[in-house]
């Protein structure tokens, strides 16, 4: 019996995101995409470095990236940009409808060709052809509905280029972690972005990002009880009530 509850422990353990007594792990540098995008090399490209004028190579005012006046935004796979997320969203959308409808008919044979007298006496008592349909109806509907968002975040995450589009668009890639205690902090950006955008301090805001993907999170204690165990998700998903 003991060696069964013991088991039990462990199972319920391993279901949480969060090893029992130690921090979360943090993700390898070696393994991520960013590295790989600075160890491997885009596809060669033809550029003429000629130089223009004799003893341009030893030049100040060339045009190179490693000179002092040289552009130093990021544009190729491998650079490094610094991403600026300043989100200070709110929306608020009230609706009311309301609906009323009323309807009222009635049917009465007094008199066809004496019918309705030869038939009334055949009929139960309290019955006869004078009111011989009487139909009322109402209806009515309403409904209120309101949505209110206010949201503020404001952070800055270095991203790398992952790739150089055929038609000169950057795709970028950022990941941040910071670890306080036992919980972890994680901050994922990626998109699209045209270098025409990235600023001369290297840097871009997140609303010139295309198919941006911005993702705020963490896990660790705190994180773990804040979400429900996994056996009251798996009844709150299979109870149709």
């Amino acid at each position: 019996m003991f060696r069964i509850s013991l088991l039990a422990i462990m199972l319920l353990a391993g279901c949480s995101s969060t090893p029992v007594g130690r921090a979360p792990e943090m993700t390898p540098i070696a393994a991520t995409d960013d590295r790989n995008a600075m160890v491997t090399y885009s596809l060669p490209q033809t550029v003429d470095r000629a130089p223009r004028f004799p003893g341009a190579t030893a030049s100040l005012w060339t045009g190179d990236r490693g000179s002092l006046l040289g552009d130093r935004r990021a544009m190729q796979r491998g650079d490094i940009l610094t991403v600026v997320i300043e989100i200070d969203d709110e929306a608020e959308i009230s609706n009311s409808s309301e609906r009323g409808r009323q309807a009222s008919q009635q049917m009465a044979v007094p008199n066809l060709l004496g019918i309705p007298q030869r038939l009334d006496p055949k009929l139960p008592d309290g019955a006869n052809l004078a009111n011989a349909v009487g139909v009322n109806s109402s209806s009515s509907s309403s409904g209120d509905g309101s949505v209110r968002r206010n949201e503020k975040l404001t952070l800055r995450v270095a991203a790398t280029i992952m790739d150089v589009l055929p038609n000169g668009v950057l795709a970028i890639q950022g990941q941040q972690e910071v670890r306080v205690n036992f919980e972890l902090r994680e901050l994922l950006v990626s998109g699209f972005v045209r270098p025409a955008d990235i600023t001369r301090q290297n840097e871009i805001s997140y609303d010139k990002i295309a198919s941006a993907r911005v993702s705020y999170g963490g896990r660790g204690q705190i994180t773990d009880m804040q979400q429900p165990r996994y056996g009251q998700q798996a009844i709150e998903a299979i109870l149709p009530f």
